[in-house]
């Protein structure tokens, strides 16, 4: 399996880090228009190849260093700095992403080829990357809710004393400020949250869920505050897709597609059955009243960013 990573600043290096780590490939390009950049992450990731799995590793500034690929992560672009949000970013990774997608298509296999998005405002990027590159959108993912949904259940297992792993309950819509938590659905080891909650004598309030949903919401600000940049967290989380893919694990991921919303056909995240194909199929939670058109709210506020450019 050959992946190439496009974009090797904070994000795409610890994609890099992270993909690497899970002895899935066996060749990784690493592509920046700075090729010092991209030939110094290539260099320092060889060396703790070392330890861990043999990867051929190279570097490249020239699109056609990335021709073989299966896979390709796109995660070019500016980062939020401290107080933006991430549609501040709109017009500038736009720009990035009109520039990049005719490039790679032009190297890679389109009948193949599985694009993953990780450029923010990711949902609206994927849109646009989706009509650039004119592949199926079950091929043209983002990592969606991926990160907000692994914050929730983390939060979640913090607040009732239960392990993550047993907590399934999943942020809908925009991977932004108006993402929608689908309380609805959550269960914890098979029962649904509320009877989990009075077997173990836990309560959650709406105060809590409320302080909850501001968490998840607001967690990414909080980190660039404290840290500059996020970028743990979306290493594993494209790390975890790409493992979905090449095991072919029909795995349950909230992704961003390009699909139906409503009578909108627009990219954001709902859960999803991904596979070696990219994603197999769409699946639609119960929700409450409020949830659906929160959801709806969402999915307009992103065609409409779509529409801005």
């Amino acid at each position: 399996m050959k992946i190439a990573i496009i974009g090797v600043g904070s994000v795409g290096s610890a994609v890099a880090t992270a993909v690497k780590n899970t002895g899935l490939v066996h060749e990784m390009v690493l592509f920046d228009r700075d090729g010092v950049r991209a030939r110094a992450a290539a260099e320092d990731l060889g060396h703790a190849a070392t330890f861990g799995f043999d990867v051929k590793i190279t570097a490249v500034n020239n699109y056609r260093g990335i021709r073989g690929s299966d896979i390709v992560i796109i995660a070019a672009g500016a980062n939020q700095k401290p107080g933006q949000t991430r549609t501040d970013l709109l017009q500038n990774n736009a720009d990035v992403i009109r520039d990049i997608v005719p490039r790679v298509m032009d190297n890679v296999d389109a009948k193949n080829v599985v694009l993953i998005l990780v450029t923010n405002p990711l949902d609206v990027m994927v849109m646009l990357a989706q009509s650039l590159s004119k592949l199926p959108p079950s091929r043209v993912i983002g990592t969606g809710t991926m990160l907000d949904t692994a914050r929730l259940r983390t939060i979640l297992s913090r607040n009732l004393s239960v392990s993550p792993q047993s907590v399934n309950a999943y942020v809908l819509g925009e991977h932004g400020d108006s993402s929608v938590i689908n309380w609805t659905s959550a269960t914890i080891g098979g029962l649904a949250l509320d009877d989990f909650c009075r077997q173990t004598k836990n309560a959650l309030p709406q105060t809590s869920r409320n302080t909850i949903e501001h968490r998840v919401r607001n967690a990414a600000y909080e980190i660039i505050r404290g840290r500059g940049a996020t970028w743990d967290g979306i290493g594993a989380a494209v790390a975890d897709l790409l493992r979905c893919i090449i095991n072919d694990e029909h795995r349950v991921l909230t992704t961003s597609i390009v699909s139906g919303v409503g009578k909108d056909m627009v990219a954001c995240s709902m859960p999803r059955i991904v596979g070696a194909s990219g994603v197999v199929n769409t699946l639609i939670p119960k929700m409450s009243a409020a949830e659906s058109s929160g959801l709806r709210r969402s999915a307009k506020i992103i065609q409409k960013n779509f529409a801005n450019l």
